[in-house]
């Protein structure tokens, strides 16, 4: 099949998808919709992955814009007569497609554009309507992208759920020292945040916790990765509580060298307010890394507190920064913990065996269309 791969920017997601369907037997095209900066991904696209453009002229995609869009999409659509169009975000690049009546259009939900983006206000909510209205299969990782797209009356037995999944390989669990022993931090509890500085994601409220906690343990130390909007208000939060001597601030780091960060650390935490399935979540979970997340819909399909990790309530400073402090006192009995995380992983979370249900997604659209 000729399958038109429609995303919004270049991610490291989009490469892990561009990646395993440039070693099918499908001819791909790869169309991105923005080009954002700081660069998300860094390496090149896949072999036998043709790039088009839409050349429309902006950097950022806007709905005042959306017939120069269309138009274009329509041409590039007409010229290259794609057997099926993979679309997604649902509010941006699945709707551009579904304005042109194309079809079968395999729309993929990101997790937030559902969950969250089609919430904020009316237009948004007609969007993320007409859009699935208008798609033939949506590709979802979690029950809570199901639910909310029954709510939009999208039928349940044309909607494909996998977790996108991580490489069990390159995620594996492992002790890496090189970096605990270049800070002095040999002997000290290490938490690692990694999620983009945005308020989605609810660094601050990790920022707060761990300042709060630091300041009863000492011996905490924080990896703090990635930038975004909100980097003064995070980088003040540290220095205002005075832990900045406990916090590695990492920046943006490459998907080839993330595996060191998590092999370098005794505890995983995210404060995002949505989520689907988390990748960053299923990849310290493939590293055995003890995970302390939010507790929102997409995170409890994972977590079984004291089992395989903890939630804590969503934007709770206070409670995050005690469950930190309880982890801490049983920081010699987590073995069992990193155990049943990895076998999480395992079972669920493996991209070489929930890829093949992005095939089957596309010959289910095929089917509905054509018969």
């Amino acid at each position: 099949m000729r399958i038109l791969y429609f995303s919004r920017d270049y991610t490291p997601h989009d490469f892990r998808f561009l990646s395993s369907l440039a070693e099918t037997s499908h001819e791909i095209f790869y169309l991105r919709l923005e080009r954002n900066s700081p660069l998300l991904e860094d390496r090149v696209l896949p072999k036998n992955i043709k790039q088009l453009s839409l050349n429309v002229g902006d950097q950022k995609f806007s709905y005042g814009n959306i017939i120069a869009y269309r138009r274009k999409l329509k041409q590039i659509i007409l010229e290259l007569k794609p057997d099926i169009i993979h679309a997604g975000p649902i509010q941006t690049c699945a709707f551009l497609v579904s304005t042109t009546g194309f079809k079968p259009l395999v729309t993929m939900s990101w997790g937030s554009d559902i969950l969250k983006e089609s919430q904020k206000n009316k237009l948004l909510k007609w969007i993320t309507k007409f859009t699935l209205d208008r798609s033939t299969v949506l590709l979802g990782d979690c029950d809570a992208v199901r639910e909310k797209s029954i709510e939009f009356g999208f039928p349940v037995d044309h909607f494909v759920q996998f977790p996108w999944g991580v490489d069990l390989n390159q995620f594996s669990p492992a002790r890496n020292n090189s970096f605990r022993e270049r800070r002095g931090w040999q002997e000290n509890f290490v938490i690692l945040s990694l999620r983009s500085w945005e308020p989605i994601y609810g660094v601050d409220v990790v920022a707060k916790a761990f300042s709060l906690a630091a300041k009863e343990v000492p011996d905490l130390r924080l990896i703090l990765l990635g930038n975004g909007s909100q980097a003064s208000l995070i980088r003040s939060i540290i220095e205002n509580e005075g832990v900045s001597d406990k916090v590695f601030f990492g920046g943006q780091v490459t998907q080839k060298d993330l595996p060191v960060y998590y092999q370098s650390s005794d505890l995983y935490i995210s404060a995002s307010q949505s989520d689907g399935s988390s990748v960053s979540l299923m990849e310290a979970m493939a590293c055995g890394i003890p995970p302390l997340v939010s507790d929102i819909p997409g995170n409890r399909e994972w977590i079984i507190p004291d089992h395989n990790g903890w939630l804590f309530p969503n934007g709770d400073v206070l409670n995050l920064r005690d469950q930190i402090l309880n982890i801490y006192k049983i920081r010699n009995d987590l073995q069992e913990i990193s155990l049943n995380t990895r076998q999480q992983a395992e079972q669920k979370a493996d991209w070489t065996r929930n890829f093949k249900e992005l095939l089957f997604g596309y010959q289910l659209a095929k089917k509905i269309t054509h018969g």
